[in-house]
Parts: C-alpha cells; sequence; structure tokens
C-alpha cells in the first residue's frame, strides 16, 4: 500500500522510481519534505487529481516562522519533482522560485594536532563487546571518522555509501548518493584502504552480504543522528572544545589548501582536482575555504602585488554547507 495519499500520489511515486533508479534519492532528506507536500495536498485539495499551480504556491510560500535556509530546505524536492514533471510533459505547473541561501557568518572550527590525536585515541579506545550494538560501535566509528577525516567526504555521503560503490582493490569511492545529485569519485590514501579493507573483513562476519558499507544493527544505513551523538560522545571526553563531524570535511580542504602556498602553477590543477573530488558543482564552493585559511590573503598580495578581493571576489555562499 502507497504511503502517498493525495491526488498526486501516482505522480509522487513515479518520480521517486525514477529518482532511486537514477542513484539520485536521498530517503532521509528528500522522503520526509515530499510525504509532507502529499499530505497538504491531500488535506487542502482532497478531490484533485491533477497538480496545480496553486497547490505548489500555497505549499511553498516562505512561512513567517521559518527563514530563508529553512524554506528552501523544505521546499527544494518538490521544486526537482515539477522539473522532472515539465521534462516529461506532465505539468505546465511553473517550479517555485527557491530563496536564496542566506551566510550564517558560521565558521568552522580549526582543529589542532593534539586534539585530533586525542579524538582519534578515543575512538580506538571504545569499550564493549557484550552486544551486537557495542560490537559495530566498536570497529566502525574509529573508520567512520577517519574516512571522513582523510577523504573530505559529506557526512551523509560515508553513511550512504553502499559495499558496491567502493572498489577495494584500487581504493577509488564511487560517491552516488550526495548532495544535489553530483556523482564523484574520491581516492583513498594508502593506509585509509588497508583500513577499509581490515573493517570490510570484521563486519562482514557480522553482516554477510550487507548493501551498505557500514551497516547498523538492522542491517540498513546509520542516521543523522548516530553520526552526531557518537562524534559528540568521543569528541567531549578527548577535549573541551566545541566540533562537529561535518567540520572534520572543512579541514581536509584547509589542510590541502594549505600545502600549495608556493606552488606556483600547480595552484590551479591542485585546486581543481580539490573542487571535483569534494563533489562541488560550483567552484564557489571551494572558494569558501580561502577564506577559512590562515594568512592566505596576505601571502597572495605578496607574491603576486594583486589584492585578494580582486583575485578572489566575493563568495556566493549558496553552495556551501554548514552540515549534511
Amino acid at each position: 500500500m502507497s504511503k502517498f495519499e493525495s491526488g498526486i500520489a501516482p505522480l509522487i511515486e513515479r518520480f521517486i522510481a525514477f529518482k532511486i533508479a537514477s542513484d539520485h534519492w536521498n530517503k532521509s532528506s528528500y522522503e520526509p519534505n515530499i510525504l509532507l507536500f502529499d499530505r497538504y495536498c491531500k488535506k487542502n485539495y482532497p478531490n484533485d487529481s491533477v497538480l496545480s499551480q496553486e497547490m505548489v504556491d500555497g505549499w511553498c510560500q516562505q512561512r513567517k516562522t521559518e527563514s530563508s535556509n529553512s524554506c528552501r530546505q523544505r521546499i527544494y524536492v518538490v521544486a526537482t519533482f515539477i522539473r522532472y514533471l515539465r521534462l516529461r510533459k506532465l505539468t505546465v505547473v511553473e517550479p517555485p522560485h527557491l530563496p536564496p541561501f542566506v551566510k550564517t557568518g558560521y565558521i568552522p572550527h580549526a582543529f589542532s594536532k593534539e586534539e585530533l590525536l586525542l579524538f582519534f585515541d578515543a575512538c580506538d579506545s571504545i569499550i564493549g563487546n557484550r552486544t551486537q550494538e557495542q560490537r559495530i560501535r566498536r570497529i566502525t566509528l574509529p573508520v567512520f571518522f577517519r574516512l571522513l577525516y582523510s577523504s573530505g567526504i559529506r557526512t551523509t555521503e560515508a553513511r550512504l555509501l553502499r559495499v558496491q560503490d567502493i572498489d577495494l582493490s584500487t581504493g577509488v569511492l564511487d560517491i552516488k548518493l550526495t548532495k544535489g545529485y553530483n556523482q564523484h569519485y574520491v581516492v583513498l590514501h594508502d593506509t585509509m584502504l588497508s583500513l577499509m579493507r581490515k573493517y570490510d573483513e570484521a563486519i562482514d562476519r557480522i553482516f554477510p552480504g550487507r548493501v551498505y558499507f557500514f551497516p547498523s544493527r538492522t542491517n540498513s544505513y546509520h542516521t543523522r543522528q548516530w553520526v552526531q551523538v557518537n562524534f559528540q560522545k568521543l569528541w567531549k571526553s578527548a577535549n573541551t572544545s566545541y566540533a562537529t563531524a561535518y567540520e572534520l570535511r572543512h579541514n581536509y580542504a584547509i589542510e590541502n589548501i594549505n600545502q600549495w602556498i608556493g606552488c606556483g602553477m600547480d595552484f590551479n590543477t591542485k585546486f581543481l582536482y580539490l573542487s571535483k573530488s569534494m563533489g562541488h558543482s560550483v567552484f564557489e564552493s571551494t572558494k569558501y575555504y580561502y577564506s577559512l585559511v590562515p594568512g592566505l590573503a596576505d601571502i597572495i598580495q605578496q607574491n603576486t602585488n594583486t589584492s585578494f578581493e580582486t583575485i578572489i571576489p566575493d563568495i556566493n555562499n549558496e553552495n556551501n554547507e554548514k552540515t549534511e
């Protein structure tokens, strides 16, 4: 029985089936909002079986209680749904205008080497082996967080990694379930690849033939809350500062950029590689990290006699991410 109940339920199901078949459906992020849209249509247009502009405009209008960013997140999947229908000439309804992404002034935590050493030591010191949940946590968390640290992938990309997306012979990750449908590839460092192979052997004894590389105790993928709760517990056990798991991605970008100072023309090539491996659809998202590298603006001006603002214009933060 379908979970969608409005008159346009068949179109929603067709849309989701297409996205799932294309490996571009994030169930934990998109499905709750398209389900709420379906309930809105059922309640307010119970006798309508055709999508109308009134339905879309009513649902997608920014509410007094929500910020521009919250509204954008809520209606994004509906806008994608309508574009899907229009391409197939299944509707003439105009997609909603997405509110602009508003800068929040968010500055990621700058990890020190000591903080990271203490954190990963805490990961390696997890105790408990009595229950399946404890065993999964003990063998998964040291690998999961090191993957975030060493590859710069998003936390949601790591959570949704499937066994079929990882080539453990070459160390190449095929990131399909990602933000903005921007499939990309990541090559693991040799030490990380060795760790992934050992983990694969260990977890396979618990979940033979599993789908997700990092399975939960129900043999599904871990939730966003699982990442947040476990990171905070381990981080607070070792450090007094505040940090989040997603900031390991920021750290990856900043550490890379710090190594490029003085590399000359190779900078452009390295910048391109970094942007692609991090799954950024536009360079502006990667440029954001320049502002987080201490002293980089002064170094650029000193070596080029050109201002930082001229080389790197004011960044549009629309494609940057604070969270997953």
